[in-house]
């Protein structure tokens, strides 16, 4: 997976978890209104919980490769680790 996260550009990456990620964006983005009904415990239809994963998606990615960078970017700095 760390291969796979590496192939993806980080500006791209942005791009995409403020298109994508945010979109629509009236009367409130998609992510944030089916985090809000997962909170509720209201995210029972499979189309609401596919918009969760579809708008997600994105953000877990960025996520996930600002660790690994952040990981690997003190791993070089301090060898010792």
């Amino acid at each position: 997976m760390h291969k796979l996260l590496d192939l993806i550009n980080l500006p791209i990456l942005i791009v995409v978890c403020l298109t994508l990620g945010l979109a629509p964006f009236m009367p409130e983005p998609h992510l944030w209104e089916k985090l809000k009904m997962l909170a509720s415990g209201e995210l029972t239809n499979p189309v609401d919980i596919f918009d969760l994963l579809l708008h997600g998606a994105p953000w877990i990615l960025l996520i996930i490769k600002l660790v690994l960078l952040s990981t690997n970017k003190r791993r070089h700095e301090d060898p010792s680790k």
